[in-house]
This record gives C-alpha cells, sequence and structure tokens, in this order.
C-alpha cells in the first residue's frame, strides 16, 4: 500500500514538474486561431449534410518495444496544431444536437492523460490541455468514442482519407487509433471494400485539403520561411567546412547540426548527400562513402521547423573547385533552372516550366555530345522540375497551374552514371540545383536566396573558413573511420 502511494505521488510530482517547463518550450507554432480557421475554411468547401473525418498517424514500431519518434498526420496537425497519436477529428457541415440539447460543428477524440505512461513516453495535453491550448471545447477522451451517441449513417457523404493498410484492428486497448478506426467503420458501416461507393468520399478528402494546402497563409509562411533560410544556412556552412576527406555520413551530420542548433525538430525527408556516382541515385540516402574525394558532393537536405519543410539542394566539389567539364553540366543545369524561374508567376502551368527547363538541358548535352536526341538526353534527367512543400515536402495540391501562395521547389538536374553510353570524362557526374520559391501574382519571390547558387559563389565559399573547423574530435580507440 505505501509503495503504491509513494508511486502514485512520484507520478503526480512529474505531471507537475512538466507542466511548469512549459515556460520553456518553443512559443512560435501556429496559432489555435489558425487551426480554427482552417477548420471553418474546409467546412465551408463540404457539401451539404456531410462529415470530414481525420485520423491521426497511427506509431511505427522501430526496433523490439522501442517506437519511431512520432510525427503527426499533416493534415490533422493543419486542422489541429495537435501532435500525439491516437486521435480522431470530426468537423460537420452543419451543427448537429448531442442527447443534452447543445450544439456543436466539430468533435475531437484524444488519448486519456495517463501518469505512468507520461513518466515513461512524455506529458499529454489530455482534454483539458486540448480545450485550453487548442481552442477545441468539444474534446473528450479516445474511450469514449465508443458509448458516444452519434448517427454517422444520417450524412449523405463521409469525407475521409484512405485507411493506412498496415493498422492492426483486431487487438487494440480503448482510446488506441486502431480501436478508433474500427468504432468508426462501424458506426459509418464501411465495408472492406468501400472504393466504388461515393458516399465514402475520399477522393473527395484529398482535393479538399488540397485545396487548402497548397495556398499558404501568412502564418505558415513565418514558418516555412525559417525552415528554408536554416537550410540554407546548413548548405552555406558545409560549403565552407567541406574537405575531400569527409565522408558523406559527415557532411549529413553537418547539415542536420545546423537544423538543430537553429531549433529545427526533424529534417522533412531522408537527407540525400551523394559524392561522385552516388549522386546520379535520385533519391540516394545510403550516405555511407567514406571520403568524397575529389567528386560533386549533391546534397539535397531540408530543416523541418514546426511541421514545415523546405527542400535544397546544392552541388558542390569536395575540393572546392569544379573542373571543366563539372563545370559545363553544372551550367547547363543552373541556366534550366534561370530560365524556369523567369516563367514563374500567377496562371503558369507545371507543363510549360517542365517544357523551357527541359529544352535547356536537351540543346546542352546534345551539343556536348552526350545525348544525340530528346529521347537520350531524358535518360540523364528522368525526372519533372518541381513540387509543392509545406506539411510535407511534396505537399498537397490540386492544381496543375501555379496561384498565388503556392511554395514549391524548381529543381532541374543532369545525371551521368558511371559506364553511360558518352564519353567517359562525363561519367559519375551529377548535378541538381534545387530552389524554393514563394508564387506572386506577377512574379515569385526566392526564398532560398542564402545557399550560393553561381560556381564562382560557390567556390568563393568553399574557400571560406568555417565555424566547425576547429571542431576537432579524438581518435577512437578501436577500429578505423567506416569500418
Amino acid at each position: 500500500m505505501k509503495s503504491t502511494l509513494l508511486f502514485i505521488i512520484a507520478c503526480c510530482l512529474f505531471i507537475f514538474q512538466t507542466e511548469a517547463q512549459v515556460a520553456d518550450l518553443p512559443q512560435d507554432f501556429l496559432s489555435k486561431e489558425f487551426h480554427a480557421v482552417r477548420r471553418d475554411s474546409l467546412r465551408n468547401r463540404m457539401p451539404a449534410n456531410s462529415v470530414a473525418v481525420v485520423f491521426a498517424f497511427p506509431t511505427r514500431t522501430f526496433s523490439n518495444d522501442v517506437e519511431y519518434v512520432y510525427h503527426q498526420n499533416p493534415d490533422l496537425y493543419y486542422f489541429t496544431g495537435y501532435k500525439e497519436p491516437h486521435a480522431v477529428l470530426f468537423i460537420f457541415k452543419e451543427p448537429q444536437t448531442h442527447t443534452d440539447n447543445t450544439t456543436y460543428t466539430e468533435l475531437f477524440f484524444v488519448q486519456k492523460r495517463d501518469a505512468s505512461a507520461e513518466q515513461w513516453t512524455g506529458r499529454r495535453l489530455g482534454t483539458e490541455g486540448v480545450k485550453n491550448s487548442l481552442g477545441i471545447s468539444r474534446t473528450y477522451n479516445g474511450e469514449d468514442f465508443k458509448d458516444f451517441s452519434i448517427d454517422l449513417n444520417k450524412f449523405d457523404q463521409i469525407i475521409f482519407d484512405a485507411f493506412a493498410a498496415d493498422v492492426e484492428v483486431i487487438k487494440s486497448s480503448k482510446g488506441e487509433l486502431s480501436a478508433l478506426m474500427q468504432q468508426f467503420r462501424q458506426k459509418a458501416n464501411i465495408p472492406e471494400d468501400y472504393s466504388k461507393n461515393k458516399r465514402f468520399a475520399t477522393g473527395l478528402y484529398r482535393q479538399l485539403t488540397g485545396a487548402l494546402r497548397e495556398i499558404k497563409t501568412e502564418e505558415e509562411m513565418n514558418l516555412l520561411r525559417k525552415a528554408v533560410e536554416i537550410s540554407c544556412v546548413g548548405q552555406l556552412e558545409v560549403m565552407k567546412a567541406v574537405k575531400a576527406d569527409m565522408s558523406e555520413l559527415e557532411i549529413q551530420g553537418l547539415h542536420e547540426y545546423v537544423h538543430k542548433k537553429y531549433g529545427a525538430e526533424y529534417i522533412g525527408y531522408p537527407s540525400i548527400v551523394g559524392s561522385g556516382n552516388n549522386g546520379c541515385v535520385l533519391h540516394y540516402v545510403d550516405n555511407n562513402k567514406t571520403r568524397v574525394g575529389n567528386q560533386l558532393i549533391l546534397m539535397d537536405v531540408g530543416a523541418e521547423y514546426h511541421g514545415y519543410t523546405a527542400d535544397v539542394t546544392r552541388t558542390i566539389p569536395a575540393n572546392g573547385k569544379f573542373s571543366a567539364e563539372q563545370k559545363t553540366i553544372y551550367n547547363i543545369v543552373y541556366q534550366a533552372q534561370e530560365e524556369a524561374f523567369k516563367k514563374c508567376k500567377e496562371g503558369v502551368s507545371w507543363a510549360e516550366l517542365n517544357k523551357v527547363a527541359r529544352d535547356v538541358v536537351t540543346e546542352g548535352l546534345v551539343k556536348l555530345g552526350i545525348a544525340a536526341t530528346k529521347e537520350e538526353a531524358n535518360k540523364y534527367y528522368p525526372h519533372s522540375l518541381g513540387h509543392h512543400i509545406g506539411l510535407d515536402v511534396h505537399d498537397r495540391n490540386t492544381s496543375s497551374k501555379l496561384k498565388k501562395g503556392m511554395v514549391i521547389t524548381i529543381e532541374p538536374g543532369i545525371y551521368i552514371p558511371d559506364n553511360s553510353p558518352c564519353d567517359k570524362k562525363w561519367w559519375g557526374i551529377a548535378v541538381r540545383i534545387e530552389d524554393d520559391l514563394l508564387i506572386k501574382e506577377t512574379d515569385y519571390e526566392l526564398l532560398s536566396y542564402g545557399a550560393p547558387r553561381k560556381v564562382e559563389e560557390i567556390e568563393k565559399a568553399i574557400a571560406e573558413k568555417s565555424a566547425l573547423d576547429d571542431f576537432i574530435l579524438p581518435k577512437l580507440k578501436y577500429g578505423k573511420k567506416g569500418f
């Protein structure tokens, strides 16, 4: 009895202590007013007699009983600001009447406060925390959903994203995501195959959320600008610090250290640091070459700050100077990007942008004799020109034309793998230049201006002293670098 009492007291002290530490947390997250407006904006776009349902992302196992660091469903974060698992949000087109005759337009079910669990895995907001911090008054514990009086069968359309195929729905505790999903399916009478039933509007869910998320508000731009600026500082600092005897992994670490130094919680996607022929792998993430040598290093690295991710790529010579061949290929890519920039404004289609950049690349490769035809040139430039960024690195969108308020990447590239059917002096050269742009009515704003792009600017940056030059660690007692 005494030990039980002491445990309860310890747990209570832990919660009080963690609540006292809230003042030390970042204060520049999206406001609860932002999320409320986003929910209202979704509601205004929804058809009559409909309900939108947004689930948290599931937790994922890293190893045995250890989970990956949790990352929220961007849609749920967008509409609520909630960052914990095991939750579901309901947004109703019209006001609903509860059993006590009160009305509501939204319901939120979240994971319950649990002193024991919080001592192990960190503080939870709980219902009162959500009400106070996020401003969602109709918030309940997840375990209350099972018996909550709600008739989902009366709605003409239930708008939700397709269920994740790997979420376990057989065994689950009350209030956990799998239980919430199972109970939702039962309440809404959703069959196993609902793909052809228009009442279960998964396509409409993507259209509505995409139309909202593709246009960034000023509050979102504050976070995106910071994510991009942090990423650019990382690119510049690595240029100053790079040495031929560094490994790809070490260079990745320098980028991500800078991100963390400025408060970016995560990377927006697995960091790509490929030297030489490794750069020809578009999404190369092994980053395990132990010495980059005198080759080009393609660095596609983006910081995620408070949910919003940048996507910036620079290609640099590890030894500080571009060779004649490297410089020639680099300048073709640079010119392709410059020509695309000139077209960036509201109303221009992605197809137009793609064509402008691809024409420059094709002409350059044919002129050098690397490719004989347009089709052959496409093998060395196998991807499209860009994409949206925001809460996802490939952010949700619906329009084929640019609109004011969109944030996109422009990222042409040329990749010439070893053993390509061309003069071998070009082999192993991979160049991608990727920048982040805010689309305006008549032009654009280059957000990633802080990372050098021109050949001369890059070589000048590499020659500068880095704040990391004096960061020298002792040699390990066991093993060698890379082994």
